[in-house]
This record gives C-alpha cells, structure tokens and sequence, in this order.
C-alpha cells in the first residue's frame, strides 16, 4: 500500500468516528505500527487537517477538512456513477438536474484518463417498469419544504378516491422503485402517516415552521418503526 493511499484510509477512518479513537485501535484497523500511525497522523495535521489527539488519548478528526474528489478510489467512483444514473431515471427533472451537473464537476476535476472513464463505466440502472404515475405536485417543493421545517396545508386523494385535507409537518421523501413516500407528522391524525407523493393533489407551505425539529422527529419515527417490527418478529 502507496502512503498516500494510507493517509487517505487514515483519514476516511476518522472520518467516521465522532469522538476520540485509541491510536492502537486505529493503528490495528489500518494493519500498521503505532509509530507508522503517529508519522501519519502528523503528516496528515502539517496538511491542515484537523486532527485533535495525542497519544494515550486518542484522536478525532473535526469537520472542515476536505479532500479533493481526485481522491477518490476506483470504486467510489462507479458507486458516484451509479447512483447519478439512478437519481436520472428514477427522481424528479430537478433532483436529476442536480446529480447530473454535480457528476460534472467532479470530473472536471479528475485526471482525464479517469475522467474520459466515468461514462464508459458498466454499471447500468435498467428503466422502471412499468412507469412511475407522475406527481400533480412538483417534487422539489415537497423536498424544499422538508429542508425548511415548513408546515405545508396538502390535498390527499387516498386510493378509495376520499380526498382530505390537512396540515402536515414534512419529514422525509422515501425513494421507492415504483413510488415515492412522504413521511409526514398529521396535525388532523397526531401522529406519523404515510402518503403516495403522487396522490397529493394540492401543496400550500404556510408562513410557519413545525415546532420540532425535523432531526427530532425522523429519529422518533424511526424508532416506531423498529418498535413495529420488533412487535411482529
């Protein structure tokens, strides 16, 4: 193994530690000495990372320090690459604006022969089938709403063909093969509902934020759902 790929695994698996590491459990991790680690780690911080440690402690590394998108493996790649083409096939004309243009900068920044690469790759994503029903609502704006904590005044035309209306918290858009799901918190209902996004007939945010906070509210809804599944287990 190259030092620079070592230096980039040292920093990928800091990265994904929030507090302190023992520098012998790095050390064991990336199959080196703890000398090599302390050399590496000191490496690392003379190129401005913001690693905060010492020995006996353990280290973490804080947030703004990024790396280049030319440091990417082979692999995080056609990973990018994948997942962009799913984005074009499967979400909205916005969503698969944004992937698309945020693939091309990356290979902007790419040496050209793995830039000339990206599009040649074999990792394809087959067409939905059969079509997805398209949305009344634009996508981005459930999206947007969900970024700002809006509330949003919705018409729902459930699959009897009831049509209600209420007032809802978004929290999440989930991104099914052939549906998109809107997670929601129901003033009408108190409590977590479910809607096809493309049974939503009307959406009005109001000049008004939910009183939660939207991280609050998925991690409460993620723990009912394991709570369900653990009840029918």
């Amino acid at each position: 193994m190259s030092r620079a790929t070592r230096l980039l695994d040292l920093l990928q698996l800091l990265r994904r530690h929030r507090y302190p590491v023992a520098g012998a459990d790095l050390a064991q991790e990336l199959d080196i000495s703890l000398r090599t680690l302390y050399r590496d780690i000191a490496a690392l911080q003379a190129q401005g990372a913001h690693i905060e440690g010492e020995p006996g402690v353990g280290y973490v590394l804080r947030p703004g320090y990024m790396l280049p998108p030319l440091m990417f493996s082979q692999e995080e790649l056609e990973a990018l690459v994948l997942g962009t083409r799913w984005v074009v096939d499967r979400a909205d004309t916005r969503l698969a604006q944004a992937a698309q243009n945020a693939l091309t900068k990356i290979s902007a920044v790419l040496p050209k022969d793995v830039s000339e690469g990206l599009e040649s790759t074999g990792l394809l994503v087959a067409p939905s089938w059969p079509p997805m029903e398209k949305p009344m609502v634009d996508l981005g704006d459930m999206r947007e709403a969900i970024r700002r904590e809006t509330c949003v005044e919705m018409a729902y035309l459930d699959l009897k063909g009831v049509e209600t209306n209420r007032i809802v918290w978004p929290i999440a858009l989930g991104f099914f093969d052939h549906v998109r799901l809107l997670i929601v918190w129901c003033e009408l209902r108190n409590s977590f509902r479910h809607f096809r996004a493309d049974r939503v007939q009307s959406w009005q945010p109001l000049d008004r934020r939910y009183p939660k906070r939207r991280a609050a509210l998925l991690k409460t809804w993620k723990a009912e759902r394991e709570a369900e599944r653990a009840h029918y287990q």
